[in-house]
């Protein structure tokens, strides 16, 4: 708040010196844990420190005093080593509410968001339940749903498609928890919450369905990150339609309904649910976002992926500079200077790429020190010998890019030795072959998709399906390549249903079944967006749910 901040400077002085002595008695408890009054002054100081922000009107940093004096209150003189964890969080918590002082001071801008993550370190610490990213968040819940027309079900068929669609919700689910293509699982959770939230128009249920969907699609358009707390939170709202099903008059809590509307509101997405939800609910964008909480926190705490991006940063200009003497090399410019500037350079990034864990890639370039120590002007360079070279280099740059994008090292298989760096390659070259293939399958299915929409708005027009079976054909050919004969099956299926029951057929299929057709082919695109093609090690659930949906059209599916 500008109040809090602006009266924060009348203060500052002697509040960052209360902070300092309280800083300083914690540290010296931490070594000497019998002292007891060293603890009884960091408990003083902070008490004064929570109160003069309690003066001063500011709400979050009054807060983080509050959980840290509360923390510190329970810590007995002579704790053990079963208090690290929780003096670690103490100091941490100070460190960071003294950053973010200083920041309120610097900025007359208030941003207690920021404070979130170490509230909810010290209160992990303390065994407490953490606080939810909407804590200081406010709207009014009692808004209702505007009217849509509903699924023309009842029955034991409700409840058999409520089924089918949380299944299809918990197979999203289950991918952005793995984080395996999360903006793959988001599209397919959302899809399974709108449709659940047409079953379910008439109950208070669609409500909260309706609003899950609006906080999904924002999740996956404002790209806001994975954390663990909305992992939880869409796994409660797994837990919640597991209740829906078994009974669609249940009315979610007000707590989930506000953390959900408040991902709504975090990343101000465009698409459709979303927009209508923030209409209706009066939501206005907040003066900040997903990632710039991310990076001002990251600054609050100290060192983290920045210094990991900033040391990437600098080994690929060191790269860059080796790739350009390769090229004088290639070129026949081979001097003394240049062999002995190569191997110097080749021998520091051998020892860094090692002091980062990259053990592989350092003993890549360092496997290659002999043979350049060996060239001279006397003794040339042999062809292969260079192109070897160039292949540990190009072999470093991927390794290094992983660490950029900090990517876990062990996530992919390396060669063990030195000198399989051309075997690597071609392995990542047959790869991106796959991946083509992939890239093409995913376009035809989208197509697919898009005809079908435009065959539903224009009343059954079938030109635009005239092309559709032949593409999905194609799409079914390159799964079969792909050694993916389950999945083929699938397409080939979905292909046929096009043909025999929309071409052929005199008469258009229900709205139901267009849209059962298309929950096939999004389970289909979902699977190849996974990356399923390429890693062998990823459940066929998707695939069980496409082949529901296609028994569900009637259409024989192989076993």
């Amino acid at each position: 708040m500008v109040s809090g901040a602006t009266s924060l400077n009348l203060v500052r002085d002697e509040l960052f010196v209360t902070m300092e002595e309280a800083e300083q008695s914690l540290e010296q408890f931490i070594a000497e844990r019998h002292n007891g009054s060293l603890l009884q002054q960091a408990v003083e100081s902070l008490h004064q420190v929570r109160g003069t922000l309690n003066l001063v009107e500011l709400a979050g940093a009054e807060l983080l005093a509050q959980e840290v004096l509360d923390q510190a209150t329970d810590i007995p003189a002579g704790a053990s080593e079963e208090r690290d964890v929780q003096l670690a969080a103490l100091s941490n918590a100070l460190h960071v509410l003294r950053r973010y002082l200083e920041s309120v001071d610097a900025h007359r801008q208030e941003m207690p968001e920021l404070l979130l993550p170490a509230i909810n370190d010290l209160r992990q610490a303390g065994s407490q339940q953490p606080l939810p990213e909407s804590f200081f968040f406010s709207v009014r819940l009692d808004q209702a749903r505007p009217h849509t027309p509903s699924m023309p079900l009842d029955g034991a068929a409700k409840q058999a498609e409520a089924k089918r669609l949380r299944h299809m919700y918990q197979v999203g689910l289950l991918g952005f928890i793995r984080e395996q293509n999360p903006q793959g699982s988001l599209k397919l959770m959302a899809r399974a919450m709108e449709r659940l939230s047409k079953l379910f128009v008439e109950e208070p249920s669609g409500r909260m369905c309706w609003i899950g969907s609006a906080a999904i699609e924002s999740q996956a358009d404002g790209q806001l990150l994975p954390r663990k707390s909305r992992k939880q939170l869409l796994s409660r709202l797994d837990r919640e339609l597991k209740l829906i099903v078994a009974n669609p008059h249940y009315e979610a809590p007000r707590s989930l309904l506000k953390e959900l509307l408040y991902l709504v509101a975090l990343a101000d997405s465009r698409g459709a649910n979303a927009s209508a939800v923030r209409e209706v609910f009066g939501l206005t964008p907040l003066p900040f976002t997903d990632h710039m909480l991310e990076e001002e926190y990251k600054r609050l705490s100290g060192p983290g992926q920045a210094v990991m991006r900033s040391l990437s940063a600098a080994i690929r200009e060191e790269l860059a500079s080796v790739k350009d003497m390769l090229d004088l090399l290639e070129r026949g410019s081979q001097h003394e200077e240049t062999f002995s500037t190569l191997h110097a350079l080749l021998g520091k990034l051998g020892k860094t790429l090692s002091m980062v864990g990259l053990s592989s890639a350092g003993n890549a370039l360092s496997s290659q020190l002999p043979q350049i120590a060996a060239w001279s002007e006397s003794t040339p360079m042999q062809p292969q010998q260079l192109h070897a070279l160039a292949d540990a280099v190009l072999y470093v740059e991927g390794m290094v890019a992983s660490l950029e994008s900090g990517e876990r090292r062990d996530s992919r298989p390396l060669p063990a030795e030195p000198g399989n760096e051309a075997q690597s390659f071609a392995h990542h070259q047959l790869v991106e072959a796959r991946i083509v293939v992939v890239d093409e399958a995913q376009a035809g299915l989208a197509l697919a998709k898009r005809a079908i929409t435009a065959y539903l708005e224009s009343a059954g027009d079938k030109m635009h399906l005239a092309n559709v079976p032949f593409s999905l054909q194609a799409v079914r050919g390159g799964l079969w390549f792909l050694e993916q004969r389950r999945a083929a099956a699938l397409v080939g299926a979905c292909a046929d249903y096009i043909q025999t029951r929309m071409l052929d057929a005199g008469q258009m299929p229900s709205e139901q079944m267009l849209e059962t057709l298309a929950d096939a082919l999004s389970s289909l695109e979902y699977y190849l967006e996974a990356g399923a093609v390429l890693r062998p090690e990823t459940q066929p659930s998707v695939l069980d749910l496409a082949e529901e949906s296609i028994k569900a059209l009637g259409m024989p599916v192989a076993a």
